[in-house]
């Protein structure tokens, strides 16, 4: 059975302030992540899971069907905030999102395959979608889920500071732990985080998480239990949310199993802040221009 990629594209973009899921970026319109798409077709991935939100059904749809229809199969789910609460009643206050964990487990219905997680407005590179598919195929079980790993030199905005999950990885090439610093730049050629943690300066080769991760569909349940012990100690924390990398550490943790986290030598660009739209639209073009993609991205034949 081929794998899936779920692209998560519920989130409420508050720093770029818009719909940057579907803003165009490629010479002929194509939005961040019809890249990734491409590059999961050329890798062999078998079905593309879209987590939106239920009022951008249509919009999606309206783009995506038309482009992707007997290329590869597709499928929608929805981030909805009351799904799976568990017997929890949703605080008349809460409209944000859960989180990224949430997301992934109100894909639970739709998918029953060894499975990869992206962002919708991050591009990931080629080599990634191939390292994973392969990983995916070959090595996924249970026991054994994954990152693909970035250098985190080449994750920085020039435009503002960005958060990172910075990995610890020991010498079977395993997760250790992620932990989540924030508003990290680069000042005086040193990669410095102000955010009150320790160590300040972080190493440019740091193995940083882009939120692209391979699951076993057996991450549904695990991340069931931990979303009703995450709403029983949180929910009435306003802007509390329940992150993937919360289920990795617990599964590390518990003892559950292996994390592995997989180099890639994929370039990552990606829009946080609006200033961040011209380079990104310069990246891909530069892209394009080198032939990595073809100019009108699904006029191309695409091998599936």
């Amino acid at each position: 059975m081929k794998p899936t990629l779920l692209i998560l594209a519920a989130g409420m973009a508050s720093r770029y302030g818009g719909m940057k899921q579907i803003e165009s970026f490629g010479p002929d319109g194509e939005t961040i992540m019809e890249y990734s798409i491409y590059d999961a077709i050329e890798a062999g991935f078998g079905k593309i899971v879209f987590i939106i939100r239920e009022e951008f059904a249509d919009n999606f749809k309206a783009i995506f069907e038309p482009k992707l229809q007997g290329r590869i199969e597709t499928d929608y789910v929805y981030q909805d905030l009351r799904s799976y609460l568990d017997g929890f009643t949703l605080p008349p206050d809460r409209s944000k999102p859960w989180g990224t964990a949430h997301a992934v487990l109100c894909a639970k219905e739709a998918v029953k395959e060894p499975f990869a997680v992206i962002n919708a407005d991050d591009f990931y590179g080629r080599d990634a979608f191939r390292k994973a598919y392969k990983f995916l195929v070959e090595d996924c079980t249970e026991n054994t889920y994954s990152i693909i790993g970035y250098e985190l030199l080449k994750t920085l905005s020039d435009n503002g500071t960005v958060n990172r999950g910075v990995c610890q990885v020991d010498g079977n090439g395993n997760l250790t732990s992620i932990a989540e610093r924030l508003n990290i730049s680069m000042q005086d050629g040193k990669i410095l985080c102000d955010d009150n943690a320790e160590p300040k300066e972080l190493p440019r080769d740091s193995q940083v998480s882009m939120n692209f991760w391979c699951f076993h569909p057996s991450v549904f349940e695990y991340s069931e239990k931990l979303f009703s012990d995450f709403l029983t100690k949180h929910i009435h924390e306003q802007k509390s949310e329940f992150f993937i990398p919360i289920v990795a550490d617990q599964f590390i943790r518990d003892g559950v199993g292996v994390i592995k986290v997989i180099p890639t030598s994929a370039l990552w660009f990606g829009v946080t802040y609006k200033e961040d739209a011209p380079d990104v639209r310069k990246s891909v073009n530069d892209l394009v221009q080198s032939g990595e993609y073809p100019p009108a991205l699904w006029n191309a034949k695409v091998t599936v």
